[in-house]
């Protein structure tokens, strides 16, 4: 079992959207990239604690491979805005691939850097690439907040057409019977 450690916006949406991946075991949302330790979610919406949503994705890698996973990253979210995912604005939203050892780092460079010369996107690619550090898992409330919440505003609105949109794109790597 392999990590991969994201920051793509709100960790509800990220967690919908890689739980349903074929090769993804769990995904745990939680904060990395900080100055505290053990920060709570009231502490990382302020935006001064320094630390983003992430999610932890543990995976096979024999089943999926990482890159397929930052593909996965790079279509679910939008890496050209500077701390903020749609409505979600602050340094605790910002796009962060936080690597785990020198081959993710390697291969997160190698994707921007493709991605930048198929000019992928209109604007220029700002997703922060950093080992993963001060990694603190969330409380339990916002473990599979999505599957609990459907109806929730934000879930219904937001959470939703991402994962809707995901399982369209990436129909051929979901999980059976997603």
């Amino acid at each position: 079992m392999e990590k991969a450690t994201f920051g793509g916006g709100c960790f509800w949406c990220t967690e919908a959207i890689f739980k349903d991946l074929e090769g993804v075991l769990y995904v745990e949302p939680g904060y990395a990239g900080g100055t505290i330790k053990n920060p709570g979610y009231k502490e990382v919406c302020t935006g001064r604690t320094g630390h983003a949503e992430v999610i932890r994705i543990h995976f096979d890698a024999a089943v999926v491979s990482y890159a397929k996973l930052l593909e996965v990253f790079f279509r679910t979210h939008d890496p050209t805005t500077l701390n903020r995912q749609g409505n979600d604005v602050g340094t605790q939203y910002r796009s962060a691939v936080f690597y785990h050892n020198d081959f993710q780092k390697n291969c997160a460079e190698t994707i921007i850097e493709r991605l930048t010369a198929e000019g992928a996107y209109p604007n220029p690619i700002v997703t922060e690439i950093t080992e993963v550090n001060n990694y603190y898992p969330a409380e339990d409330y916002h473990k599979n907040y999505f599957e609990r919440n459907q109806d929730q505003p934000y879930c219904a609105m937001v959470v939703k057409p991402k994962v809707e949109k995901f399982k369209k794109v990436f129909s051929e790597v979901l999980k059976e019977g997603v």
